[in-house]
């Protein structure tokens, strides 16, 4: 029997980073504020009733130009270099990974984010993920950004959640990810999704129902009260701080799931042996 996978996705903004990941360097060197710059977003959303993430996207293209940035994807990733994240984020990979194989698990880390993919692509925990699904731009002949490539919102990210428990990564192989199966790469029962807020409980309530496992997290001292109902209402199983360092809230958790999926394994061994002989 093939080492059963547990598949960790993740949203990235204050999720594992401190803030949206175009705070840290991308937004000062336009020369505005994070407050300016998403308060023109908000500002153009309202005025052309555009898409937030479509706007966001343009926005970016927008300004950068009247700043005379080339945009293009080297800048872009030299804009995740500055990213700053939780307290133990960037150990954390490699301790539940280790974890997992102690367990006979083999651990599989997927970003599922509505934030730009090409600066998650410069950021120092990149290679730790076994896909990047986020908004892409389409560079032209001189390599600038002039167009979305993938626009990913809140509730589209769902069917990122259908790609990791079918094996699909290939965002234009809408045929493969549709196909109905009884076989899945990864189970439902082995995928946990974490996220930090209402715009991920499409992703975290479409996990619970499969029989997956949500985490929302938290950055104050105590959970705020949208965390809180979030538990209330059911749509998550687990609120942790966004803690990641080694023995914390979050870790043990994770921990205890994936011996979940160790002992269904080894009593669905057990069960094959029997009814060989």
């Amino acid at each position: 029997m093939a080492k059963p996978i547990v598949a960790l996705c993740y949203d990235f903004d204050k999720t594992l980073s401190t803030t949206d990941m175009q705070n840290y360097t991308f937004i000062p060197a336009l020369g505005m504020t994070p407050a300016e710059f998403w308060g023109a977003v908000t500002k153009f959303c309202n005025r052309t009733g555009m898409e937030k993430i479509l706007a966001y996207m343009y926005m970016m293209i927008h300004y950068a130009n009247k700043k005379g940035i080339k945009m293009d994807k080297e800048f872009l990733m030299s804009c995740g270099k500055d990213i700053k994240y939780f307290p133990g984020v960037t150990h954390w990979f490699k301790r539940i990974n280790e974890y997992g194989e102690s367990k006979g698990v083999k651990v599989e880390h997927y970003l599922i984010s509505s934030g730009t993919k090409e600066i998650v692509e410069g950021c120092s925990i990149a290679k730790e993920f076994t896909e990047l699904f986020g908004c892409e731009y389409y560079f032209n002949h001189n390599g600038d950004a002039v167009w979305p490539k993938y626009a990913m919102n809140y509730t589209q990210k769902t069917q990122f959640i259908f790609r990791v428990a079918k094996g699909v990564s290939d965002i234009k192989d809408d045929d493969s990810v549709n196909r109905k199966t009884s076989k899945y790469r990864v189970p439902y029962t082995n995928i946990i999704y974490i996220g930090d807020g209402m715009t991920d409980t499409a992703s975290m309530t479409l996990v619970r129902r499969n029989g997956g496992k949500a985490i929302a997290v938290y950055s104050d001292e105590s959970p705020n009260e949208e965390i809180k109902q979030m538990y209330t209402d059911g749509r998550v199983n687990f609120i942790c701080k966004a803690d990641y360092t080694s023995g914390s809230d979050i870790e043990k958790v994770i921990q205890l799931l994936i011996d979940s999926v160790s002992l269904n394994n080894e009593l669905a061994k057990k069960e094959e042996s029997l009814l060989k002989k």
